[in-house]
């Protein structure tokens, strides 16, 4: 199953895992989940709809062991590629296993993501493709996300959701038609949609990075590496570099942007209240908010406990 070996210092083991399949009872699939998840105290989130599976769980090792065993149990999931790290720790505050409309909201329906999708390339030939002048290279990924790292040279689109992609796309269809496309993201999952959504466009030569950065970053040496920076994930650990090890960035508890030892030296870097990303945009009153959370985080703090107000929502 090739799982990332834990340590006394990092024992929780996480598996990020997605598949495209159709999935012909949903909500019995998300019930089944949800109690066996119950019964190995897992953390995290999986989401469930017609299309398929998406997923980032948190755990031990056994635990992880048991629940990709039987996702990899199911027919259209037996050869699902899962993607392991591990974290010092809890990297989830909870266990979530929703029921979607779609695994990641694009919010345009597209009948064949597999079959419609551009063609996958594997880490080891990501550099020569991304460093041939006749690519043009795209980051599907959301813009605080590429904030924190990406390909060198790689186009970012600015999007604050992956619902906003279609539209950029369209706008942006000059500068990719009759070039050759290469897409990224966090896992996969993003730029294998998105590759099929530009496919429909008219866009012929399409490619996607296989199993995306976090696939990149565990298979390429930092020598030989295009990436600059971490790679933005959806928990507590915030970034993770190569090796997939966890990296230098923090979370702005007021906005939930990643943040950069740089931006942690700003003047507008107040912990728990605001730094240079959302400083502009929020109110005093906001802020008054914001220091009397940070009061109560530091008090549980001292207490030995995690307050909630850590985990706001984006």
């Amino acid at each position: 199953m090739n799982l990332l070996s834990t340590t006394a210092a990092q024992p929780f083991q996480v598996a990020a895992f997605y598949r495209f399949a159709a999935i012909a009872d949903p909500s019995a699939l998300r019930t089944e989940l949800h109690e066996l998840c119950a019964r190995l105290a897992t953390l995290g989130t999986i989401l469930v709809a017609p299309e398929g599976i998406n997923g980032t769980v948190a755990g031990s090792p056994e635990a992880i062991a048991t629940l990709v065993a039987r996702l990899r149990a199911i027919p259209a999931f037996a050869d699902m590629e899962v993607k392991f790290s591990a974290a010092a720790e809890p990297p989830f505050h909870r266990m979530k296993v929703r029921l979607k409309r779609e695994i990641v909201t694009m919010g345009v329906p597209l009948p064949d993501v597999v079959g419609g999708a551009g063609r996958y390339v594997a880490p080891s030939e990501w550099n020569a493709l991304i460093s041939d002048s006749d690519t043009v290279v795209i980051d599907t990924r959301n813009d605080y996300e590429v904030a924190l790292g990406s390909f060198r040279g790689a186009l970012d689109p600015h999007t604050r959701r992956f619902r906003e992609f279609p539209a950029w796309a369209e706008r942006n269809l000059e500068k990719l038609q009759g070039r050759r496309v290469a897409m990224f993201c966090t896992g996969g999952i993003r730029c294998e949609k998105a590759t099929a959504y530009v496919r429909t466009l008219g866009v012929e030569e399409v490619f996607h990075l296989r199993g995306g950065i976090l696939n990149y970053l565990k298979e390429v040496p930092p020598q030989e590496s295009l990436w600059q920076g971490e790679c933005f994930v959806f928990d507590e650990r915030v970034g993770l570099s190569h090796g997939l090890v966890e990296g230098e960035a923090t979370l702005c508890r007021a906005c939930r942007h990643p943040l950069t030892q740089e931006d942690r030296v700003s003047q507008l870097f107040v912990e728990g209240i605001s730094c240079p990303w959302c400083h502009e945009s929020r109110t005093d009153g906001d802020r008054a908010r914001y220091a009397e959370r940070q009061r109560q985080v530091e008090l549980a703090r001292r207490r030995g406990s995690v307050h909630i107000g850590l985990f706001p929502a984006r």
